[in-house]
């Protein structure tokens, strides 16, 4: 290349894409959290708001790939653009903050219209990011023989700062500045690449017009094979993204479901195309029959994808147990241990076929791109691959899995790359007999191979590992829903896995903290209570024990999976919830539904997975509390659970710290060895003996209580903990859990033994409920106490 400097410019361009990319997958990673509260945490919802950030790139590709190539200036365009991610991300992550009462507006008065706001809020910012690419490449201006080495070196940069972003987001920015600052965090960023391509312009680092070379030595697709070529990734696009949700859903059983996990599979994805993207630039200019080693990229990533997912196994958790004891032996830390765990399993299922596809980039570029108009061709390669990418992931979650299950939608993903592999082959042999047989026994082939892949795999893989009878299975676009009987040494009981992890069972610890989860609040409360609202169905249990109080009027149950509650039948203890027409039971989001309706109810009680799992956070909450303080009527009652093994000591007070920010009269009972309850209210709620054991002679709360150990009103009153005091003792100068700062998400590994650390801890704030009673039945809850520790 001939330039009027002696710099390379390639360098720097490469460097300014590595850090554009970690600022967009800080914004992409942080509305991804917002669009959880703006349209629920339900599936469909949060895949039409992700679209939105996809749409804006593919548009971004486009439109400004085609003024890069027009520009004299390229290296300008793109430092206004970083300088408009920078105003636009900003203004988008405090719109998404402040959007979700706005879009249940919406919803309700125009059904589908409203997801016009979230997706437009994501994708303007997101169409700014989609045009990087094209006027970097423009402004290097490379020859048509380094054509392949430079887009695959820009986009293996690019997406190596997407890596750094992922898990910088998760372990460091959003733990230290919350969501609106890692926003200004990436913004900062933006503003510091303009500044530097400013400074780079003005020193003339890169190629001018006349630097541009003459005639190039090689000529790349024309006519119909460059309209084939771009057809082809776009394809495979879509099949690449689809991919992913199936990989998504397929490794959950074999991590967490902390973000911090999704993150390392993420990072793990996109290190697959960087280090594929890498390794054939280096070398793709210079092979020979470019269209068949694309066709054999494609072909050969559904090919891994089929071959990796079909040999799962039971040998995988036995290699991850093994791989994490042995560095916790060496290094002493849960977290490289649990990271080194999520990192083999995402290796072993996505590495082999994202190094192809990484590769795959830069081999449709050089059958592609032009240097005359490298801009707009790369932005139109990015544009369609994006699109049809979009086109994918709601074709495989809404359609294919539903339909076909996750190892049909495999199949069938698999089945479309062999075909696009097939017919870049036989384009290679210039579609002569010779190719056209190859093509043939190559779609022949991967067609024997998806008709042999076991459709119920994923549902084996969770029998082989946790053991014992499957009795329910569902695969859905939210995700796996199973239920597996097992046996203990005091008998059987029945568990419910969500994604393969288990959430929870029918056996007595279980039955015992969830029914007092809804009895405790019913039976204290100074009056009657006349309507509950409970969110999480789970095994139906908290749910169901509402059942045993006739004197309700209206009881509530908001479950965001619908096959958890079709699968209420199969556990024991819940009353019949699943089927008794007294519960009202609601599919979606808990805390959309408060947002959407006016409805007021005397008891709001929560049962949902612990706050450390993905999103749930958002039910722990001081933005959530004060939502569900409205929706309790005059001395209303919430009860959140409060699983104490879950999360580190530190956690746990910001989670109390919560509560007391928002409700003024705070008790913690304790409902199980590992489960305790924060009862808040905006009134006092004196507690009278008599009331309560004139309660418990209802004859079903007294058979539901009995069944679970509670005989007589000091039995279950022996479970108060503490007031108000106690609990701002135990919180001290905890920060809150907020929708800002969702601290618990984001926090440290459990160490090890810490329910040994906090049991004793709160216990220790322990002291005799303040009851109106008698001196000996005061004596009972005390006797009952000892019984109890």
């Amino acid at each position: 290349m001939t330039t009027d400097t002696e710099h390379d410019p390639a360098p720097p361009a490469a460097a300014l894409l590595f850090l554009s990319g970690l600022a967009a997958l800080v914004y992409q990673t942080i509305w991804i959290k917002q669009l959880t509260l703006v349209v629920g945490v339900d599936v469909y919802a949060v895949t039409t708001g992700v679209s939105g950030f996809f749409a804006g790139l593919a548009l971004g590709s486009a439109v400004f790939g085609r003024l890069a190539d027009r520009s004299p200036r390229p290296l300008l365009l793109y430092a206004l653009l970083e300088v408009g991610i920078a105003l636009l991300g900003v203004a988008a992550t405090l719109a998404l903050a402040l959007a979700a009462p706005p879009f249940v507006a919406l919803q309700a008065k125009f059904g589908l219209v409203a997801w016009g706001l979230p997706f437009a809020l994501v994708a303007i910012p997101a169409a700014l990011m989609g045009g990087t690419l094209p006027p970097l490449l423009a402004a290097i201006r490379p020859r048509m023989e380094s054509i392949g080495r430079e887009t695959g070196r820009l986009y293996a940069a690019n997406t190596a700062g997407a890596i750094v972003g992922v898990i910088l987001t998760g372990f460091l920015i959003v733990p230290a500045f919350g969501i609106r600052g890692a926003a200004i965090s990436a913004a900062t960023l933006n503003l510091l690449l303009a500044a530097v391509a400013l400074f780079l312009l003005y020193r003339r680092r890169f190629p001018t017009q006349a630097g541009v070379a003459p005639a190039p030595a090689l000529v790349p697709a024309t006519g119909e094979e460059w309209r084939l070529a771009i057809a082809l990734y776009a394809v495979a696009g879509g099949v690449a993204l689809g991919y992913e949700v199936i990989w998504t859903q397929a490794i959950v059983q074999f991590l967490s479901t902390q973000a911090i996990a999704f993150s390392v599979v993420l990072a793990t994805y996109l290190s697959g195309l960087v280090i594929g993207s890498w390794l054939y630039s280096r070398f793709a200019d210079r092979v020979a029959r470019p269209w068949l080693a694309f066709g054999i990229l494609i072909a050969g990533a559904g090919c891994a994808a089929l071959v990796t997912f079909t040999l799962l196994g039971a040998w995988l958790p036995a290699a991850q147990d093994a791989l994490g004891k042995w560095l916790f032996s060496i290094m002493g830390s849960n977290m490289v241990s649990n990271l080194a765990r999520y990192a083999l399993a995402a290796g072993v299922l996505l590495l082999l076929p994202t190094l192809l596809l990484g590769a795959a980039f830069p081999a449709a570029t050089r059958l592609v791109v032009q240097p005359a108009r490298a801009g707009r061709d790369v932005g139109l390669v990015l544009a369609l691959n994006t699109a049809l990418g979009i086109v994918g992931t709601i074709t495989t979650g809404f359609v294919l899995i539903p339909a076909l299950g996750i190892p049909g939608s495999l199949g069938v993903l698999t089945f479309i790359a062999a075909v696009i592999g097939a017919v870049a082959i036989a384009r290679n042999g210039q579609f002569r007999p010779a190719g056209m047989v190859t093509a043939s026994v190559l779609v022949i082939a991967f067609a024997a191979l998806v008709f042999g892949l076991p459709r119920d795999r994923l549902a084996t893989l969770l029998v082989d590992r946790q053991g014992g009878e499957l009795v329910f299975y569902d695969e859905g676009p939210a995700g796996t829903v199973a239920v597996l009987e097992q046996t203990v040494p005091h008998g059987n009981f029945r568990r419910l896995y969500i994604q393969g992890v288990s959430n929870t069972g029918d056996a007595m610890p279980s039955l015992r903290y969830m029914r007092l989860q809804s009895l405790i609040p019913l039976l204290i409360h100074p009056r009657q209570m006349k309507s509950a609202l409970v969110i999480g169905f789970g095994t139906g249990i908290t749910a169901g024990a509402l059942l045993a109080d006739p004197r309700l009027e209206r009881r509530v149950v908001v479950e965001l999976l619908r096959p958890v509650a079709e699968a209420a039948p199969f556990f024991a203890g819940n009353l019949g919830a699943g089927t008794d027409p007294g519960l009202e039971v609601r599919i979606g989001d808990g805390r959309h539904e408060l947002i959407r309706s006016e409805e007021r109810f005397d008891l709001i009680t929560l049962e949902p997975p612990p706050p450390r799992a993905r999103g749930v956070v958002n039910l722990y909450s001081r933005d959530f509390y004060e939502l569900a303080s409205k929706r309790l009527t005059d001395g209303g009652m919430l009860a959140q659970w409060w699983p104490i093994a879950t999360q580190n000591d530190e956690d746990s007070q910001s989670l109390v710290r919560s509560m007391l920010d928002v409700f003024p009269y705070v008790s913690l009972w304790t409902t199980e060895l590992h489960e305790m309850m924060i009862i808040g209210s905006m009134k006092p709620t004196p507690l009278d003996f008599a009331l309560v054991a004139q309660r418990m002679r209802t004859p079903g709360i007294a058979r539901a209580l009995a069944e679970v150990g509670v005989m007589t009103p000091a039995d279950l009153l022996a479970t108060y903990v503490t007031d108000r005091n106690g609990l701002e003792d135990y919180a001290g100068d905890a920060l809150p859990v907020t929708d800002d700062r969702p601290r618990i998400e984001y926090a440290h590994w459990v160490r090890r033994n810490e329910l040994n650390h906090i049991l004793p801890k709160l216990l220790a704030y322990r002291e005799p409920p303040p009851i109106t009673a008698s001196s000996a039945e005061k004596a009972r809850i005390e006797s009952s106490y000892s019984q109890l520790a």
